[in-house]
């Protein structure tokens, strides 16, 4: 796992070709994978907002109880297990529009090593900072694309240009489904299960 996290960020086509070539269950690829690396942002963002807070402008620092960070943690947690899982299907369900023809296990796969940059980005969150959060976030976020731009003629084995727009229609996809767990997160905080500060 942690050497083709690594060649993911070093030579990503090179990186791409080996994770081509390999055989991967779904259940390897979380156990190896995913549970891993998704639980770096949730244990970042618990740490951050229990032990150093949020502060904006001269006022002190804003932080959440452990129950309620908990809380937040384990169902961002499984949000992003989810995520992955939800884009490994849609990439495979758009898969036969481009004349490629994986299995969901390999679009899974896919799905997760896309995702790794957002996972790592996420250790920003150790230390709860808009500036901070913002500016590795939008780099996590542009090395995702630019892996999903990269990633998507070689893995699925087809032309450059139809690569890029199934890439672009994976990028749609992914946003539809971001804004889905943004709405899912308001209506939950709005039925009382949101964050608990500390007095």
């Amino acid at each position: 796992m942690i050497h083709h996290v690594w060649g993911l960020f070093t030579h990503p086509d090179q990186e791409w070709q080996e994770i081509r070539g390999e055989e991967e269950s779904i259940s390897h690829m979380y156990l190896t994978h995913v549970l891993v690396l998704a639980a770096i942002p949730a244990i970042s963002a618990f740490i951050g907002t229990t032990q150093v807070g949020w502060s904006i402008g001269d006022r002190a620092p804003v932080m959440l109880t452990e129950a309620s960070a908990i809380q937040m943690t384990i169902m961002s947690y499984l949000a992003m297990l989810a995520g992955v899982a939800v884009m490994g299907a849609f990439i495979h369900w758009m898969a036969r529009t481009y004349d490629a023809s994986p299995n969901l296990t390999r679009c899974i796969v896919f799905a997760a090593y896309t995702a790794t940059p957002l996972f790592v980005g996420g250790l920003a969150a150790l230390y709860p900072d808009l500036w901070l959060a913002m500016a590795v976030g939008t780099i996590a976020i542009c090395y995702t694309v630019y892996l999903l731009y990269v990633g998507i003629p070689t893995f699925m084995n087809i032309p450059k240009d139809e690569g890029f727009m199934f890439s672009s229609s994976v990028l749609a996809v992914g946003l539809v489904v971001l804004v889905a767990m943004i709405a899912s997160s308001v209506i939950l905080w709005g039925l009382g299960v949101g964050p608990v500060y500390t007095s």
